[in-house]
């Protein structure tokens, strides 16, 4: 069994023995069906808050900001640009880092410091500690890519692209050597990362229909807005006043899994003729939509997501 078909068995089973968190399978045809699966054509990253440069340039830079894509339960803490959200605003922050000095070495990476990131990514007035913590972090997640990179690929994002000889699935495992993306059981960012590399046309894989969804905390919340999840309602009462839920836990861990495997189904209900990847995508923008932001999802202090 792949590392990949791992992650659909323990999600499958933990959805099936699930006390916080249920699928409702009586809906998934009719949602399947639903979808505009005309957005899923040629996604792309937005030059207006993605770095797209020079081919090595971009697959730095898009290894960069996957190795510090997490902070979504710190976000609400976070100095946001006019108009954009938390991610947008780390991806604009560290694009406009590429356009003004160029694209950060392997060397540069494994020195910056909190510090370093908080003037990046432009928190450096935020007193908050929640903040502080998340530049901390920030700075670790750098580091070890920049170590990494350097020791075991000599300084070279494009080695270690090629280290996966191809594939999606083998990306994950490489980049599974470093602590924050050890996410057993799901491996979001890693999935994510090999799936940003193709978007952006600077790596291909030739197994991309193996990847899961990106489990994280915006596509079940849009599952559970569209009626596919539902939520015991003590959970769903904590998430309303905006409880933070703690990493690990039964209740994280199973509206991460409920929603991977309700993906899987539709996927299945739509034949595969979609891959769960396409259909994180659709459902991932979806959620920026209005309503989806107006109704509180589930918050989670992690490097996961």
């Amino acid at each position: 069994m792949g590392l990949l078909d791992e992650v659909r068995a323990s999600a499958e089973a933990m959805a099936k023995s699930a006390r916080f968190v249920r699928v409702q399978t009586d809906a998934i045809a009719a949602y399947a069906a639903s979808l505009p699966l005309s957005e899923l054509e040629n996604p792309e990253l937005d030059a207006a808050t993605h770095y797209l440069g020079a081919p090595e340039a971009t697959l730095a830079y898009v290894l960069t900001l996957d190795a510090i894509n997490f902070g979504s339960g710190y976000f609400p803490k976070l100095t946001k640009r006019p108009g954009l959200s938390g991610y947008f605003t780390v991806a604009a922050s560290l694009r406009d880092a590429y356009e003004a000095r160029g694209p950060l070495s392997a060397a540069r990476l494994q020195t910056l410091t909190s510090e370093d990131c908080r003037v990046i990514f432009g928190q450096a007035d935020n007193p908050d500690p929640a903040v502080a913590e998340l530049m901390r972090l920030f700075s670790r997640a750098l580091n070890d890519l920049g170590t990494y990179v350097l020791q075991a690929f000599g300084g070279s994002f494009r080695a270690l692209v090629d280290a996966a000889d191809g594939s999606a699935e083998r990306l994950v495992s490489v980049l599974n050597e470093m602590p924050f993306y050890q996410d057993v059981g799901f491996y979001k960012r890693a999935q994510l990362t090999a799936a940003d590399l193709s978007v952006a046309r600077v790596a291909e894989f030739g197994d991309l229909d193996r990847l899961t969804i990106f489990a994280d905390n915006l596509v079940p919340h849009v599952l559970r807005v569209d009626g596919i999840l539902s939520y015991e309602p003590g959970l769903l009462e904590r998430i309303e006043r905006e409880e933070l839920i703690p990493a690990g836990s039964a209740e994280e861990r199973e509206i991460r899994a409920c929603a991977l495997h309700a993906v899987e189904l539709i996927a299945g209900a739509l034949h595969h003729e979609v891959t769960s990847m396409q259909l994180d995508y659709l459902l991932w923008n979806r959620g920026q939509l209005p309503a989806y932001k107006a109704q509180p999802r589930h918050r989670t202090r992690t490097v996961f997501y």
